[in-house]
């Protein structure tokens, strides 16, 4: 039987390692590029012990248009190429005001190479992972995919409007050309088996990744970024989903465009429930019995107030929903943690 493959750009960071999994779990044989520029060799090691084999892999910049296609190329010779996977991108909005520029040229550079390295190889299917900060701060929560697009709240968002912009464009002037907008919100959380979860290089960005960090005493206390938003406790509202729920909302996507007539479709992820960073830290400190150090600083600049998901119609179309709780995600996170520290 010929294999099946599927592209994972970006595939040894925190999300793309769990879809590789759940990809090959669904019977595809995941293809992961990356650079490891926000991830690091080992998590192949990892994602080899839960599927046991050595996953394909190939160290490439996503924005060599020219080495990108020889992949796909190669892969399309020696079997089915299904489609791309396109999780590649630097995705930290603190770090984007910093760096805007940084972020245009690589996370909208890295698309542009993309779809003419699809283009040039035959290859159909595209799942994009987008944002819910394409909505920028919305007028009415929970947010669906008919929400006005509004201005972008930092450059992180920017790029992925302009990402979606670039592949809606590209499947108008290509009918061959099917993607799927995946609109996700906060993933947190790690295998079960701990052999691969959030492994943030340097300072972290994401509230999960520091909160175990400082509950671990590996950094300092745990900065809250603002107390007084107009929110039930005055921290921000976010949805927060578990990373392998995410994983297998991308393959159903996936089976989805191989089932479907579509062009370009757009589809919310999340639980539907926004939690409070305060309501996060208490949940955290329940599940897993431990007291997480941390104070309030001023408000970070790019955060929304709040936001969280109307998921309905990914239920509705993909036959997806979340099966993990908020506990089952800090459990998780905090026994990722632990196997870090051994």
């Amino acid at each position: 039987m010929a294999k099946r493959f599927v592209i994972v750009t970006g595939g040894a960071g925190y999300i793309g390692s769990h879809t590789a999994v759940t990809l090959h779990e669904a019977g595809f044989t995941p293809v992961i590029i990356d650079n490891f520029s926000n991830s690091k060799p080992e998590v192949l090691e990892g994602i080899a012990k839960i599927i046991g084999e050595i996953p394909e892999f190939h160290e490439v910049d996503c924005r060599s248009q020219s080495v990108m296609t020889d992949i796909f190329q190669s892969y399309a010779a020696q079997g089915e190429v299904i489609g791309v996977i396109h999780f590649a991108a630097y995705k930290a909005v603190g770090e984007s005001v910093k760096k805007p520029l940084e972020y245009f040229e690589n996370n909208i550079g890295s698309t542009v190479a993309l779809l003419g390295a699809m283009n040039a190889s035959g290859i159909s299917n595209l799942i994009f992972s987008s944002s819910c900060t394409v909505y920028g701060q919305p007028r009415k929560i929970p947010v669906n995919e008919n929400a006005p697009i509004l201005t972008a709240e930092s450059p992180y968002g920017f790029t992925k409007q302009a990402c979606e912009r670039l592949i809606k464009d590209a499947c108008k002037s290509n009918a061959s050309l099917s993607a799927c907008l995946l609109r996700y919100f906060n993933p947190i959380g790690a295998h079960p088996s701990a052999l691969i979860g959030e492994l943030p290089l340097g300072h972290p960005s994401n509230l999960i990744p520091y909160l175990t960090q400082a509950a671990a005493g590996l950094r300092e206390p745990l900065t809250v970024f603002g107390n007084d938003y107009p929110t039930d406790d005055g921290t921000c509202v976010r949805d927060y989903i578990h990373v392998l729920d995410l994983a297998a909302a991308h393959v159903a996507a996936l089976q989805w465009l191989e089932e479907n007539d579509a062009s370009c479709e757009a589809f919310n992820l999340g639980t539907g429930q926004g939690k409070s960073v305060s309501e996060v830290i208490q949940a955290f400190e329940d599940a897993n019995g431990i007291v997480v150090p941390y104070i309030y600083g001023p408000r970070r600049s790019g955060d929304v107030t709040a936001i969280f998901a109307d998921a309905a119609k990914a239920q509705r179309e993909l036959g997806w929903k979340c099966e993990r709780s908020l506990e089952d995600s800090l459990r998780d996170a905090w026994r990722w943690q632990k196997k870090l520290a051994e």
